[in-house]
C-alpha cells in the first residue's frame, strides 16, 4: 500500500498552496469513498478527518531529496486513520502514548465543537498520555465516545492501556534496545513507535539508571525515538537538548524537546 516515487510523477510543490493540492491529491488516490477537500493552506478535510499538513511541509522545505518519501507515509497514515475511524475496538489493542497538551488542544479543536473528548492524562508540564486505538499501521486517538463502546470509565481506561502497553513492551524489555550511555555519549531507542511511551512505565528506567551510575536524562524529540545521557553535567545536557531540537527541526512526526530526569520517585524536568 506504500506509495513509491514514481508513484509522484511530479516534482512536489514549494508553495503551501499548491503544495497542500498535491497533497490532496495524492489523498484521493488511496481514499475513493470519501471527499477529500483543500479547505486552506496546509489544511486538508477528508470525510470528517482534518488533516493538517503544517509539520510535512516544514520538513519538505529542509529536506527536499526525503520530501517523497515522507509525503508518501503521511499520505498512508491519513488513509490508515480515515479507514481505523471505522474499526471495531478491541479492549486488547488499547495502548498509551505520550505527546504534547498543545497537540492534544490541537487535535480537539480541529474536531470541532461537537465532538467528543479526547482522554489525555497529565504526565509532566507540557506532556500528556493518551490512550490509543494501536492497529498495525497507525494510532487512532480513543474518544470519550469510544469509553461507551467499552464499557469504562476514563481511569478505567487509562490503567488499560498502561496494561497492555506493559505487555507489549514486556516482549523487548528496556535493557535490551537500549544500551547504557558512557561519558560523552548520547544513547537512543528508535524507529519503533511506542518508544515514547515507554517513558510511561517509569518503573521500568531503573535498571538502566543504575548501570549509569543513578544518572539518566532523556528526551522523545520524535514520536518513534527516545535519546539518553547517563551524565548530569551541563555539557552533557546541552548536547542532549540541542540533539532533541535538532531531530525535532527534521522530524515529520516532532514531539517535545523537555529533557526529563529520572529520579527514585518519578520524572523532573530539566530546566
Amino acid at each position: 500500500m506504500a506509495l513509491t516515487l514514481p508513484a509522484f510523477g511530479q516534482e512536489i510543490p514549494h508553495d503551501e498552496t499548491t503544495f497542500t493540492e498535491y497533497v490532496a491529491g495524492q489523498i484521493r488516490t488511496q481514499i475513493s469513498d470519501a471527499p477529500v477537500v483543500a479547505q486552506g493552506p496546509l489544511t486538508i478535510k477528508v470525510g470528517g478527518l482534518q488533516a493538517n499538513l503544517d509539520r510535512i511541509f516544514a520538513f519538505c522545505r529542509q529536506n527536499t531529496s526525503g520530501c517523497p518519501n515522507e509525503v508518501a507515509m503521511y499520505v498512508k497514515g491519513v488513509a490508515e486513520t480515515y479507514r481505523s475511524q471505522a474499526a471495531p475496538i478491541s479492549a486488547d489493542a488499547i495502548r498509551v502514548v505520550v505527546r504534547t497538551s498543545q497537540y492534544v488542544q490541537q487535535v480537539q479543536n480541529s474536531l470541532g465543537a461537537d465532538a467528543p473528548s479526547l482522554l489525555p492524562t497529565p504526565f509532566v508540564d507540557g506532556l500528556v498520555l493518551l490512550p490509543v486505538l494501536d492497529t498495525p499501521t497507525t494510532f487512532r486517538l480513543l474518544s470519550s465516545k469510544d469509553l461507551k463502546t467499552l464499557s469504562l470509565s476514563e481511569p478505567e481506561a487509562q490503567q488499560l492501556a498502561l496494561r497492555n502497553l506493559r505487555t507489549a513492551l514486556g516482549l523487548k524489555p528496556l535493557m535490551e534496545v537500549a544500551k547504557v550511555a558512557r561519558s560523552g555519549q548520547i544513547g537512543s531507542i528508535v524507529g519503533d513507535s511506542l518508544n515514547p511511551s515507554r517513558l510511561a512505565l517509569f518503573d521500568t528506567w531503573a535498571p538502566l539508571a543504575q548501570a549509569q551510575g543513578g544518572k539518566l536524562i532523556v528526551a522523545a524529540p520524535a514520536t518513534d525515538a527516545v535519546f539518553y545521557v547517563g551524565d548530569d553535567a551541563p555539557i552533557a545536557i546541552d548536547a542532549l537538548r540541542t540533539l532533541a531540537r535538532n531531530v525535532m527541526a527534521r522530524a515529520p512526526h516532532a514531539l517535545s524537546d523537555i529533557l526529563l530526569r529520572w529520579t527514585p520517585t518519578g520524572w523532573e524536568i530539566v530546566r
